[in-house]
């Protein structure tokens, strides 16, 4: 039943692959536009062709990164160089632009974060972390409510990827309803695992090796504005924001779903019972332990106590960890963990951005973009709440932020360059817009860990809908607040 229904779905899905490329192929063979290079035109169609790929699924992500990858390999290959009209790219030097994305830092900081993340699923350490603390909050069905919230704050600082925190908690929340004797479809139920994914993506925004998406934006900061963000600078900016909101959280959750009592017997020892049954922490565990916390330190004194970058910890802490005698995992414990299609679209994606910006392609959209929504003279924060408008929108298409950061973070650098009102800090409301792109809180399909939490059938749908709009329109309010205030005094605005 399961192959029937898979290859019933493989058709559904195909006119999202035709469509990419009849949208690829109107672009290309549109006259040719004044001030866009024929690459830039080509690489615009190419742009419209992964964007309609994410926003349907028609393929695998790592897929569409293959064909993005052949099809900026032809496409500029047969179009003239920009800075020589009259010399064609070539196949060679199109293919080796397409792969550049592959030598950027941020994603080596994105493959080491997920090898961090499995080591954490391979020694348990995560499910350890999270049953401890729901073991210190009580039974009361709000404090597990708290708890879930505080677990998902926590495992945010370890654990740079947010399906695999989300992941990691499901089976341990799922315990907890069914050791509560609750019903899975009753209100509990849903509270606990809506609140789980919408606090794992409230701190993707707190913390910048969080999720990828962050890394996306950084590598274009990095590449586009030659500035960097440090780990500690973006806790100091977002910090604020998810703390408002992880309160916001509660508040909307209990108030939209309150559960259905306040306590049930049990519950406390059910979670003791499982932490026992963890025993006692292993060495593994412990030198895990050891070795995040000190990432975590060299993470927050970036730039104040030391020369070293996000990346290259991080690397050197995943080299540590797998060197014999020390290290606490090997090759063939994570090898089959990794979800190495994240790897791969990242890669294509930092690629895709930056063929947007070396053939043109960006900038003149974003002029497009300048003129269509009146940006030239706009008050810094009406830029922002303009933009941020426009994100939220359009992160309604998509399926991933990874995917929806590279597409539009350099498009919106390019916009913010474009952009004439006085004061304008590119690097700050980058930044800022960035924060945007996380907010997947509206559809299950907006984020992966959405998707996660609804496969357990525990809500639906429309639970998740309105209560995720509820939390995007109080973090949207919560951005022209912060804008105005605390961004504000920080230079960002």
């Amino acid at each position: 039943m399961a192959i029937a229904s898979a290859v019933a779905a493989a058709p559904q899905r195909q006119w999202g692959l035709w469509a990419a490329f009849a949208a690829l192929l109107m672009v290309v063979l549109l006259p040719a536009q004044e001030g866009l290079p024929a690459a830039g035109q080509y690489m615009l169609g190419v742009l419209l062709f992964a964007v309609i790929l994410w926003m349907t699924e028609a393929v695998d992500y790592a897929v569409s990164a293959v064909i993005i990858t052949a099809l900026m390999a032809f496409l500029l290959g047969m179009a003239p160089v920009v800075a020589k009209p009259g010399t064609l790219m070539g196949t060679s030097a199109a293919l080796t632009l397409a792969l550049g994305g592959f030598a950027n830092t941020a994603l080596a900081l994105v493959a080491a974060a997920l090898f961090l993340s499995a080591a954490m699923t391979v020694t348990g350490l995560d499910k350890r972390i999270a049953l401890w603390i729901l073991s210190k909050v009580g039974a009361g069905t709000r404090r597990v409510v708290i708890g879930a919230i505080l677990v998902g704050i926590v495992l945010s600082f370890f654990v740079p990827s947010t399906t695999a925190r989300v992941a990691c908690l499901v089976p341990i929340i799922m315990g907890i309803i069914l050791a509560f004797g609750v019903d899975r479809r009753s209100r509990f139920a849903g509270l606990l695992m809506i609140t789980t994914a919408q606090s794992a993506s409230i701190w993707n925004v707190g913390i910048k090796t969080a999720a990828a998406q962050n890394m996306v934006a950084v590598g274009f900061i990095e590449k586009m504005l030659q500035g960097t963000i440090t780990w500690l600078d973006w806790l100091i900016a977002a910090a604020p924001w998810s703390i408002a909101m992880s309160f916001v959280l509660y508040f909307v959750m209990v108030r939209m779903m309150p559960p259905e009592t306040e306590e049930v017997a049990g519950g406390r020892e059910s979670i003791r019972r499982s932490l026992a049954e963890l025993g006692p922490m292993t060495m593994a565990e412990k030198k895990l332990l050891l070795i995040s916390l000190a990432l975590l330190g060299l993470w927050a004194t970036e730039k104040v106590l030391h020369p070293f970058d996000t990346a290259s910890t991080t690397v050197a802490a995943i080299a540590l960890m797998f060197v014999p005698g020390i290290g606490i995992m090997d090759w063939k414990q994570v090898q089959n963990r990794i979800p190495w299609g994240t790897v791969v679209l990242f890669g294509v994606g930092i690629s895709l951005g930056t063929a947007l910006l070396q053939t043109k392609a960006a900038g003149w959209l974003a002029n497009l973009i300048v003129t269509g929504f009146g940006l030239q003279n706009m008050p810094v924060l009406l830029i922002l709440a303009v933009m941020s408008l426009f994100l939220i929108v359009i992160h309604l298409g998509f399926a991933s932020a990874t995917a929806l950061a590279s597409a539009m973070i350099p498009i919106i650098i390019s916009v913010l360059q474009s952009v004439q009102t006085p004061g304008l800090n590119v690097m700050g409301m980058t930044l800022l817009l960035q924060f945007v792109v996380s907010f997947g809180f509206i559809l299950p399909v907006n984020a992966p860990q959405n998707m996660v939490v609804y496969a357990t059938d525990t809500f639906s749908a429309r639970d998740f809908v309105r209560t995720g709009l509820a939390l995007t329109v109080a973090g949207y309010v919560l951005v022209l607040v912060l804008g105005a205030t605390w961004w504000q005094w920080l230079g960002y605005v």
